[in-house]
């Protein structure tokens, strides 16, 4: 079996049944396979105009919203970043989040200081392969099932994993992080 290798894609090309197949390559997939996760990718054709991108990726994989979850990178009064990662049919609640971290006040992080610390676009940033690591914490909603989705490092592209799985990569821990 042949492979080349590129920034973006790995091709591997079967000479048995002349098939070619493209993986997608991101620095989550990346940090996954590095990792040894057992995890499985999920791509599906985005819509730049759907109002939001993980209803979106629920709605294209047939998946229940509570499944797939959204990373959100958040900002306390010194300028230190976390990110929560929550279900996309949720909003976040900085407070909680906040409360999680010790910190005293949260708010939502400018969204070019988002893609210039995570390498990754808005509708896309991972959790997992981000160029800082930065404190995670994952909705404990996520511990009631065996897999989550979250974002692969590209619109279009989700990562199905255990919360479990998701924790121990980034380190993160599990608190209550839903608006009421």
């Amino acid at each position: 079996m042949g492979h080349t290798y590129n920034k973006t894609f790995i091709h591997i090309i079967s000479p048995i049944t002349l098939t070619h197949c493209i993986l997608p390559m991101t620095p989550a997939i990346n940090l996954a396979k590095k990792l040894k996760l057992n995890y499985q990718i999920h791509e599906y054709e985005h819509d730049p105009n759907h109002p939001s991108f993980g209803l979106e990726a629920a709605e294209k994989m047939g998946v229940e919203p509570a499944r797939v979850f959204k990373t959100l990178v958040a900002s306390d009064d010194n300028g230190k970043l976390a990110v929560a990662v929550l279900p996309v049919e949720h909003l976040l609640n900085l407070k909680k989040l906040a409360k999680a971290l010790g910190y005293k006040k949260m708010s939502m992080a400018d969204p070019k200081l988002v893609e210039r610390t995570t390498g990754y676009v808005l509708g896309g940033v991972s959790p997992l392969g981000q160029k800082k690591r930065l404190p995670t914490v994952i909705d404990a909603s996520a511990q009631a099932f065996d897999t989550i989705f979250c974002s692969g490092g590209r619109r279009g592209l989700e990562i199905e994993l255990s919360p479990d799985a998701l924790s121990g990569a980034t380190n993160a821990q599990f608190a209550d992080l839903i608006q009421e």
